[in-house]
């Protein structure tokens, strides 16, 4: 009898009994009572009853032997009803089984849903799948149903050994209704132990089988003596096959999504890398336009700052940490420091500074190229400032030794020559003789000390438009007056930048202020040699490190002084009396020179001046206050004294 594709077994069964019942109908005699047990699906047992029932009414014997010929019939029938209804039922479960495993996708939902149909399908105890491990060379328990033994759920069986294992090496079913009594297996103390856990008796396993492979084992156990039936092996081998093809399908599922997601990740580093060549090309783009229009290094680092999305600075060789720094320098990449990266900007060796990359510990190795990029076009344009700051630096100190030297220059040429230099020669100077105090331990380091001098020189000179040059193993600098500044102003500032820059005491001395350099051929070397007079001077005076002009050494100065500056000298110490005499009509000054004449005592100063002592008193306060509370001093009275004098014989040539 035939079922159609998706008929349950109910409506088998009612077909059955229908036609069954239909020619009951239609028989009579000792037929009758076995088609109507027929019709009813009746147990085994039923059948017996028409023929006990006969006997005990006393039938004939031809009547009772009928009836048992009637049953034979009947239970063959029955027999053959029976096993078309489980094959009937078995191809139903396959065909049931194979369209659920064609919906999963996940190898552990498959291998799960394969031992749970398995053991439905032979109603066993327990129902278990072992898969090959090609690298060790034996086969391992992947997934049970039914197991509650913790050693069982992780046996695994070389090949060959216990009933699983002879099923892996030999591709063949195997079953056994006594496992341990079963002499054809190899045992082994781990399996039997597992086994005996389990409490497993009789098994059947099945090879999974991909083309001549296998790939795994298919079990079926009990945990009593049972037989399995020939059907019942080639139903779990159907299972088998169906199980091993869902698996290469699981497995080849999850190949596939591992490529997919392999070309998803190399599709990212792909958009990722070609995202990362266009910013590299904006970098060099970046860079490019900044060094055709003159940027400096600040303006690269800022260019890198945008690109790296982080703060990148521009530090000098004596900022920055040195062991990282010297690391950088000496492997040629960035070095992280903390959560810093240093790419040191060097060049033939000498390290010119270094751009530091703040507060972003993580950096990919292109973002890590670009820093070592910027830092080696920042060194680049490092060189270039320096040559071209040297080729200046050349130019202004040889326009300085033609104004010291050359007299008979023209003074149309020097002008020109200075305004091209942004310097103004006709505009208000003060020449400075600038000289280190340091001891250098040979004459190579004290050669490269004086290059850094002159160097140093060179930069403040043309930061404020003045000149510098390299002299008689020191420098000499021309720079501009500025409104309010006095010479020892220019002095002491100059002293105190140089000697910052070289890390050094630099002792400077100053000339009075000078004009009309380019048309007074002697103005420029007469202070110079005014200028030397007073560094000379600070250095014997044991002022080493500090500035200073002529009009600051009283009246040495007037020895220093190239000029003679008499009424500059005499205006300085006493000026502030002389111009009170004069406005308020007093004699302060001729008091002053009648208390020096007199010994400084009060008592005869005013027999001098015939005036009360009192008065003398008063007078000399007022001075006080005009020079000073330390007018009276030995150094100071010695200088006063001096002006007095000097004022007294400017008012006799007056006159």
């Amino acid at each position: 009898m035939s079922n159609p594709v998706g008929m349950s077994r109910d409506h088998v069964q009612s077909a059955e009994r229908t036609d069954a019942e239909a020619a009951a109908g239609a028989l009579t005699g000792a037929e009758t009572p076995f088609l109507q047990l027929l019709a009813r699906g009746a147990s085994a047992d039923a059948y017996e009853q028409p023929v006990l029932l006969a006997r005990a009414e006393g039938r004939s014997a031809e009547a009772i032997a009928a009836l048992e010929h009637a049953k034979l019939l009947a239970l063959r029938v029955r027999a053959e009803l029976e096993g078309r209804r489980r094959r009937e039922a078995e191809l139903s479960a396959l065909f049931e089984t194979a369209h659920d495993l064609a919906g999963l996708r996940d190898l552990d939902a498959v291998l799960q849903a394969i031992v749970q149909r398995a053991r439905s399908l032979l109603g066993t105890d327990v129902a278990y799948l072992s898969l090959n491990d090609p690298e060790r060379g034996d086969t391992y328990m992947r997934v049970t149903e039914g197991s509650v033994a913790a050693r069982f759920q992780q046996l695994r069986l070389g090949m060959g050994e216990g009933l699983g294992g002879l099923v892996a090496q030999t591709a063949r079913p195997y079953v056994t209704d006594d496992y341990f009594e079963d002499d054809r297996f190899q045992h082994t103390h781990a399996i039997d132990a597992g086994v005996r856990d389990e409490g497993l008796v009789a098994i059947l396993g099945v090879p999974l089988m991909l083309g001549h492979h296998v790939i795994g084992v298919l079990f079926a156990a009990d945990r009593r003596a049972r037989v399995f039936e020939r059907e019942q092996i080639a139903l779990l081998g159907s299972f088998a096959a169906l199980a091993a093809a869902a698996i290469d399908t699981a497995n080849l599922l999850t190949e596939t999504r591992s490529a997919l997601a392999g070309l998803e990740r190399a599709n990212e580093i792909i958009q990722d890398r070609s995202a990362v060549i266009e910013r590299a090309s904006d970098v060099h783009d970046r860079l490019a336009e900044l060094v055709l229009r003159g940027g400096g290094v600040h303006d690269v680092a800022a260019a890198v700052s945008q690109v790296l999305d982080g703060t990148v600075e521009f530090t000098e060789a004596g900022d920055a940490p040195a062991t990282p720094l010297e690391a950088s320098r000496a492997e040629g990449h960035a070095v992280r420091h903390e959560d810093d990266w240093i790419a040191a900007v060097a060049a033939g060796g000498e390290l010119l500074g270094a751009l530091v990359l703040r507060g972003h510990p993580g950096l990919d190795p292109v973002d890590q190229l670009t820093l070592e990029r910027a830092a080696m076009v920042t060194s680049l344009l490092q060189l270039a400032r320096r040559s071209a700051a040297e080729a200046e630096q050349r130019v202004r100190g040889e326009l300085l030794d033609d104004l010291l030297d050359a007299r008979d220059r023209d003074p149309r040429l020097l002008r020109e020559r200075a305004s091209r230099l942004h310097a103004d020669l006709d505009a208000t100077h003060v020449v400075l003789a600038a000289r280190l105090d340091g001891t250098a331990p040979d004459a190579d380091q004290e050669a490269a000390a004086r290059r850094r001098l002159w160097s140093a020189a060179s930069h403040l000179a043309a930061t404020r438009h003045g000149l510098a040059a390299a002299r008689d193993g020191g420098t000499v600098l021309l720079l501009p007056l500025a409104p309010g500044d006095t010479a020892t102003d220019v002095a002491r500032r100059t002293a105190r930048q140089l000697g910052t820059a070289v890390h050094e005491a630099v002792t400077v001395g100053a000339s009075a202020p000078v004009q009309d350099l380019a048309a007074r051929p002697d103005t420029a070397a007469a202070a110079y040699a005014e200028g030397r007079r007073c560094l000379d001077a600070l250095r014997l005076l044991g002022r080493p490190g500090d500035g200073a002009a002529a009009e600051d050494f009283g009246f040495l100065g007037l020895l220093l002084a190239g000029d003679r500056d008499i009424a500059g000298f005499v205006d300085r110490t006493i000026g502030r009396v002389v111009a009170y005499d004069e406005r308020r009509g007093t004699d302060l000054v001729h008091t002053l020179d009648a208390y020096f004449t007199c010994g400084m005592s009060p008592a005869r100063t005013k027999d001098e001046l015939h005036v009360h002592v009192n008065t003398v008193a008063q007078r000399l306060e007022r001075v006080g206050r005009l020079l000073g509370d330390d007018w009276q001093d030995p150094a100071r009275a010695l200088e006063i004294q001096l002006a007095l004098r000097l004022h007294r014989l400017s008012a006799r040539a007056q006159h």
